[in-house]
């Protein structure tokens, strides 16, 4: 009997945030790479920046097992390195709104929609050997058992006990801080800079890319050794991660 080979894609990526923190528009660095497949499930909003993104590679979801297509299907192309998907958020509620909210077996159609998780991560992402980034909301909830606010993506059923962010070894997160709160050895790095507009308006929207002490309930994680504690805060900027990732990884 053949023997299944474990998959996994190490170069893999979950950017979750609040809403305005500059999550979709970390990704202006890629505006003009015809290289990457942009998979739209935030009802075709709008990015926030000009882009060439080909008709072909822009794709708004109208089904959440349309990405299980484009993930196979850039799989085939040898032009495509990057796949984005904007928001997983935003595909999970879509894939609740078609899937569990219209079935006759609502319990059976909840492990559906936590298998549909497993499956896109398990199979389609594992085995892809392009740069995926999913981009995520984050929602602060009260652990009532230790009553403490914890912040991560919300999601439904078992996955939310589960917690999407256990399928990602890079979890980066996207904040909007006053530049007076950035503390200078945590962000003094090539990759962090101040430009004449964050100086005027007093604040800068920036990853952080490691788990401080006053942020030790949100679910940031990343390999050992990866970041640089000077690089806790750096630029929003995603072409920054992906080229650490490329060094980490090889």
């Amino acid at each position: 009997m053949k023997k299944e080979v474990l998959m996994q894609n190490d170069h893999l990526i979950l950017l979750s945030g609040k809403s305005k923190t500059g999550k979709s528009s970390s990704l202006e660095s890629l505006k003009d790479d015809t290289g990457v497949i942009y998979l739209n499930c935030e009802n075709g909003k709008k990015l926030p920046f000009k882009h060439t993104f080909s008709s072909q590679y822009y794709i708004v979801v109208t089904d959440p097992l349309q990405v299980y297509q484009a993930i196979e299907q850039a799989e085939a192309r040898q032009d495509v390195h990057t796949i984005i998907i904007d928001t997983l958020t935003y595909l999970m509620d879509m894939y609740e709104s078609m899937y569990v909210l219209t079935s006759s077996n609502t319990m059976k159609a909840w492990g559906d929609y936590a298998q549909f998780m497993k499956v896109l991560m398990s199979r389609y992402v594992a085995s892809s050997t392009k740069n995926i980034i999913f981009l995520a909301h984050t929602s602060d909830i009260l652990n009532e058992a230790e009553m403490i606010n914890e912040t991560f993506v919300k999601v439904k059923g078992s996955l939310m006990n589960q917690g999407v962010e256990s399928f990602f070894t890079n979890v980066i997160s996207t904040k909007k801080l006053a530049l007076s709160a950035l503390p200078d050895d945590l962000a003094k790095s090539a990759m962090f800079t101040v430009t004449e507009d964050e100086e005027y308006l007093g604040f800068k929207h920036v990853y952080q890319t490691r788990v401080t002490k006053s942020t030790v309930n949100e679910r940031i994680s990343s390999p050992k050794d990866m970041w640089a504690m000077n690089e806790t805060y750096i630029d929003n900027n995603i072409k920054y991660v992906i080229d650490r990732l490329q060094k980490y990884y090889g």
